[in-house]
């Protein structure tokens, strides 16, 4: 490709861009499902931005352009709870998501503000994302839950150790 991805922290100023991402990433998932009101697809940019404050984001980077990202909190209890792992279509395949999941898990591990440490990650899937399903699974997730959400979406939770 002659440029290198690089991760790091997302900010306000790359909320915009992981929006306009999220929404391209998930039209996939809706076509899956057949269904475009799911959240991803309807989220404000405030929300957006209100997610990165109150947890962690990172982004990856082709460039000056945002080709991947991930957001993630930890509760209470210690579960680091990782949401919206995106991946531009035409950078998918090539280990992104599975390089930008393990630095959101390095970040929980070793961030010393954490009220309390991370004792294990957490995410889910719906039920027919096979791709999204092997990632999780080749990254040492075990499905925990499931959660039927209507006739077209079972949610799956899956579960690791810190």
């Amino acid at each position: 490709m002659g440029l290198s991805v690089t991760i790091s922290a997302a900010d306000a100023r790359d909320a915009e861009h992981i929006l306009k991402l999220q929404y391209l990433c998930y039209q996939s998932e809706a076509e899956l499902y057949g269904d475009w009101s799911i959240e991803p697809l309807t989220q404000s940019l405030d929300a957006l931005r209100a997610e990165l404050e109150e947890g962690h984001g990172l982004v990856a980077r082709l460039g000056d352009e945002v080709v991947a990202s991930v957001r993630a909190r930890i509760d209470e209890d210690g579960t680091v709870r990782i949401a919206k792992l995106i991946v531009h279509p035409r950078m998918r395949r090539h280990g992104l998501g599975g390089r930008l999941l393990d630095a959101i898990e390095r970040h929980f591990a070793a961030a010393p503000e954490a009220t309390s440490p991370a004792k294990r990650f957490q995410l889910f899937t719906g039920h027919r994302s096979e791709v999204n399903l092997r990632l999780y699974r080749s990254k040492g997730y075990a499905q925990v839950a499931t959660r039927e959400l209507g006739p077209r979406l079972t949610l799956v939770t899956l579960e690791k150790a810190a």
